[in-house]
């Protein structure tokens, strides 16, 4: 059990459970009603974190890009479990992920269902398939559509069934921030992609362009999470997340490498914790 839950990764699973709780605060903030659909949504995110960090693990594996690899453990790789159940264990995930949006469908509007099939297909096709996405450079493409825009203003509309403006805003902070724990992951694995030609947009631009990349999408999360003041006064405290910031901002700007960015990748995953909760507390107090 211990070497499944480690596979899943869940210091990565903030990207799933902030943009619901970012959406859900909305909904509350403009007097929302069904929890239940916000409940649902996070279960829905939850999953399809877990499978595409799954079919990773798998797809890498058998590809043999995770063979030396400076960050976490990984199950193919490491040879704790078989490729054929890693590679079930996602299905297993995107499964259950397809089965409460169906419901989730059912209960609001058909339209979630094609939605759900794409989050789904990415999920796989980031680095699974003949011809991975996410080793061409594209895969903050995948990471900010859907666990930005998708999740958060896919949960506003669960809930409310429609979209206000705020959701659109949220979800480019939230999925700023989410693609900045994604560039610096492929930051600490510049040097081992090059040598497996895994081509993702940290090794395109370089590591002095990458770092760059970081912080400004940092910064830019949360400056778009505060301008949602303009509806809502009480997001101005979401200022505060800059505290927290600092510390992955500083340590990209010394420079860290290797092992040394995985303390950056948890603090950056802090900073979407943050920024979440003081999401909540702004739409909670601002209604």
């Amino acid at each position: 059990m211990k070497k499944w839950i480690l596979g899943a990764r869940p210091r990565t699973l903030p990207a799933a459970v902030v943009p619901v709780v970012v959406g859900a605060a909305i909904c509350n903030g403009l007097g929302g009603a069904h929890w239940s659909r916000a409940g649902l949504a996070m279960v829905v995110s939850v999953l399809l974190q877990v499978g595409v960090n799954y079919a990773n693990d798998y797809s890498d594996g058998v590809r043999g890009t995770d063979e030396v690899r400076v960050g976490p453990m990984r199950l193919v790789a490491s040879g704790m479990a078989s490729p054929q159940s890693v590679k079930n264990a996602a299905f297993i995930a995107f499964g259950a992920a397809a089965g409460v949006g169906l419901v989730l469908a059912l209960m609001t509007s058909l339209w979630v269902i094609p939605v759900g099939v794409a989050a789904l297909l990415a999920g796989w096709f980031y680095t699974g398939g003949k011809n991975p996405y996410g080793y061409i450079g594209l895969g903050e493409v995948f990471v900010f559509v859907f666990f930005g825009l998708v999740a958060t203003v896919g949960t506003t509309y669960v809930v409310l069934e429609r979209i206000p403006a705020m959701a659109w805003l949220q979800g480019v902070a939230v999925g700023s921030l989410a693609c900045a724990l994604l560039v610096v992951n492929n930051l600490r694995d510049i040097p081992t992609d090059q040598v497996v030609g895994k081509k993702t947009l940290a090794v395109r631009l370089g590591d002095q362009r990458t770092r760059v990349l970081f912080q400004t999408l940092v910064v830019f999360g949360i400056m778009c999470g505060v301008s949602v003041a303009f509806a809502n006064s009480w997001s101005l405290i979401l200022l505060l997340c800059f505290i927290p910031a600092m510390k992955p901002i500083n340590l990209v700007k010394r420079g860290v490498k290797g092992r040394g960015l995985i303390a950056v990748l948890s603090a950056t995953g802090q900073v979407q914790i943050v920024f979440g909760l003081l999401s909540l507390f702004a739409f909670v107090l601002g209604r």
